[in-house]
């Protein structure tokens, strides 16, 4: 018999980092997840294998994905860009309603 177990990470293995994620739903879905993911602005740094669920999930597959997230940027504390549409401020439209 060894020695008592060694709890942690290997020597041998790369230093892990990321989000890591399971998705569970439809090929459809999956496809649509990852897309948005990626869209966003994170890199796939590793996508598992799709495995097909079965009984009550028959039809549903598992995907492991570890994403690299890009960090947030600080608010600067200018106005949200709102892409053109109106801000409307609701505590004056109440005052007006009154």
């Amino acid at each position: 018999m060894r020695g008592p177990r060694r709890d942690g990470a290997s020597p041998r293995d790369a230093r892990l980092s990321g989000l890591e994620i399971w998705l569970t739903g439809t090929s459809a879905e999956l496809d649509a997840a990852t897309a948005a993911l990626t869209a966003a602005g994170h890199r796939i740094a590793q996508r598992g294998t799709r495995w097909p669920l079965t009984g009550a999930d028959a039809g549903r597959c598992r995907l492991y994905l570890r994403l690299s997230i890009a960090a947030a940027a600080r608010p600067s504390g200018r106005a949200p860009d709102t892409g053109g549409a109106a801000l409307l401020d609701l505590d004056a439209a109440r005052r007006k309603t009154a």
